[in-house]
């Protein structure tokens, strides 16, 4: 008898119709007799509309309070689903983080899952019943409810895979799978059925929003195959595995194309080049929750000087600004800022064995007239930045140039 974990995302059980069907989804996995476990995440718009409530009550909402709030989304989604479970005669009961319990460390809002006792679960299992667990939340050691940040419900599937000894965990949502690109910027993008690891969490990473990153991470650490379906069809989906021998498609270099708007770059120039200089001006970021993504630095010829680019979000380039500007343990001629970019990355784990890849994506860009403006690379990505105004135009040229359409 297989063990499978089910997990369902917000657009999945986003009204009273859908969790029907997503109960019929759940009642085929059972009458093949197989166990089964299924997480949950709120319907969908719930939680955006509890996060809307805590910045009507207060500017500063307590963020244990937050938690207990936000997490609430799934409690009624799986209440509904194992009712519908119920009405149509399984045995279910919906299950709280804390009633297995499902601990987590680290702050609130951002939580990781730590350790499950899988006890509970297992008798409920053995008995013949079928437990909704709550995704997205947990408790820390105080007791307190906590939740593991958007898209938190992945995490959950996994680790109770992880800690339940799960032959399979199947991710629902409303997609058929994993793309070479986002389909709604280039109609050409091609499901993906097969893709590593590290090839995911690079996309995930780099803007694809299929899987959270640190759920991929999580499933890479442990060794767990996903299966990433669409619970609106019963088309094959992707499944997300360790290292493959033979590729989706022949000759395959590149497996996907991520993309992020609203990107900005910063430039320090005439910065002094001694050690410490860039900690001086990443400290004071970090301390601040501004995350800091590509960084490029150009020395002078006379070794003197040094300008320092780095790209972050645009709605924080007012608040860098004023943190450099006020940084005293720093001294530069001239800080420059541009906004509305976009970052286009390649992703494919056949780069590391496949020269030339980089002339290749440089070259396509050209073609179009696409300039770029600052580039970071790794074994198996390189990004660019470039006007975001141009990016359907990069990944369509980018999607040909390595045979993904």
């Amino acid at each position: 008898m297989k063990t499978i974990v089910l997990k369902f995302g917000g657009t999945s059980v986003g009204s009273l119709d859908r969790i029907k069907k997503v109960v019929q989804i759940i009642l085929k996995y059972k009458k093949k007799n197989n166990r089964i476990i299924v997480v949950s995440s709120a319907m969908s718009g719930v939680t955006n509309d509890l996060i809307k409530k805590t910045k009507l009550i207060s500017k500063n909402f307590d963020k244990a309070e937050y938690d207990v709030l936000v997490s609430s989304g799934e409690q009624i989604a799986c209440a509904l689903i194992a009712g519908r479970l119920n009405h149509v005669g399984q045995k279910a009961r919906s299950w709280m983080s804390w009633q297995i319990p499902i601990f987590t460390d680290g702050p609130y809002t951002s939580s990781r899952v730590e350790k499950i006792i899988p006890k509970n679960l297992l008798n409920y299992l053995n008995s013949g019943g079928i437990p909704v667990v709550t995704g997205f939340q947990g408790i820390n050691k105080f007791l307190r409810l906590t939740t593991t940040g958007r898209s938190g419900s992945d995490a959950s599937a996994i680790m109770i895979s992880k800690f339940l000894k799960a032959d399979e965990c199947i991710i629902y949502t409303d997609v058929e799978g994993i793309y070479t690109t986002d389909p709604r910027l280039h109609k050409k993008a091609k499901k993906i059925n097969q893709i590593e690891y590290d090839e995911i969490l690079e996309m995930a990473s780099l803007g694809s929003k299929v899987m959270q990153p640190t759920s991929v991470q999580d499933a890479k650490l442990n060794n767990i195959s996903i299966k990433v379906k669409s619970s609106f069809n019963n088309r094959p989906g992707t499944l997300i595995t360790q290292s493959f021998k033979k590729k989706d498609f022949s000759n395959q270099i590149i497996t996907g194309i991520s993309s992020t708007k609203n990107d900005a770059k910063i430039t320090i120039a005439g910065v002094r080049d001694k050690p410490g200089v860039a900690a001086h001006i990443f400290e004071p970021l970090s301390r601040n929750l501004i995350n800091v993504d590509m960084v490029v630095q150009n020395i002078s010829l006379d070794g003197k000087e040094t300008d320092l680019t780095f790209t972050i979000k645009s709605e924080d380039v007012k608040k860098t600004e004023k943190i450099i500007r006020e940084n005293k343990n720093i001294s530069y001629r001239k800080l420059s800022f541009d906004k509305n970019l976009a970052k286009i990355s390649i992703i494919g784990v056949g780069m590391i064995t496949t020269p030339g890849i980089t002339y290749r994506m440089f070259k396509a860009l050209a073609s179009k007239k696409i300039n770029i403006m600052v580039i970071s690379t790794s074994e198996i990505k390189i990004s660019v930045l470039i006007s975001s105004k141009l990016i359907k135009k990069a990944i369509a040229v980018l999607h040909k140039e390595f045979k993904l359409d």
